[in-house]
């Protein structure tokens, strides 16, 4: 997947658009599309194509307008990025969890993978400048209310919500990539292997891999292929929780 970078762009630009600080125009013809309406767009292609295939020009034929209509609202692709993060941030539910920190932080974790999940080209955003908008903040200031209280300094707090998030980006990448070779192929991984099970029982070797060979059989016999997106979610999410609670035990 092609990489893209929040804050690439102008940064008093974006947060201008990200907080519609933006002057209104006093001159010329009254602005034909809204932010939102072009953001919307963006979003759509990106989801159905990826995010390679968005850009101001494909936006701009999906609304039926000139590339230089757009460029009225956005200096380029960075800033409509970044715009683009904060919107589909703020699908975020943010719910009020009752429960203790563990119950909370898995919510974290879920909301964020069914984010992930139905925008897939958010990781082919890297955020290590990420675009201060009005939804980002949100979204940081709900995952840290979930450690809050717990036990952990302020920079522990965010390392907590950063190796939760970080978890999340891989699972998910895993479970899209996986997706994705069935889209392309036309065949499940259960069909792929039973195809190729003749081929794979002459070249196994049992006594040169033992290890590879009986825990490889095992896993394929109990979910049907080689990988399972949800059983590896769902274990590496509670093994993480762990984690935290025996540094917390620890105090």
């Amino acid at each position: 997947m092609n990489q893209e970078y929040s804050g690439s762009g102008d940064p008093r630009k974006s947060l201008e658009l990200l907080w519609g600080l933006q002057p209104t125009p006093t001159r010329g013809p009254k602005p034909a599309l809204t932010v939102g309406q072009i953001v919307e767009a963006a979003v759509r292609i990106a989801d159905a194509e990826g995010l390679s295939a968005m850009s101001i020009r494909r936006v701009a034929d999906e609304l039926g307008v000139g590339a230089m209509t757009l460029y009225r609202y956005f200096p380029g692709k960075g800033e409509l990025i970044d715009v683009m993060l904060d919107t589909v941030y703020g699908e975020l539910p943010r719910r009020e969890v009752r429960g203790d920190w563990r119950t909370r932080l898995d919510e974290v974790a879920r909301e964020n993978r069914r984010l992930y999940l139905d925008h897939p080209w958010l990781l082919q955003v890297g955020v290590s400048r990420p675009p201060l908008g009005p939804h980002v903040m949100a979204k940081y200031e709900w995952e840290l209310s979930a450690v809050e209280g717990i036990g952990l300094t302020d920079v522990e707090m965010d390392a907590a919500v950063a190796l939760v998030n970080g978890f999340v980006q891989a699972a998910v990448r895993s479970a899209v990539e996986a997706r994705q070779v069935i889209l392309r192929s036309g065949i499940t991984d259960k069909e792929w292997w039973l195809a190729h099970e003749p081929l794979l029982d002459k070249i196994g070797d049992t006594k040169k891999f033992p290890l590879a060979s009986r825990v490889g059989t095992t896993f394929g016999h109990e979910f049907g292929a080689p990988y399972d997106s949800e059983h590896s979610f769902e274990f590496g999410l509670a093994r993480l929780l762990d984690g935290i609670a025996a540094l917390l035990r620890s105090r």
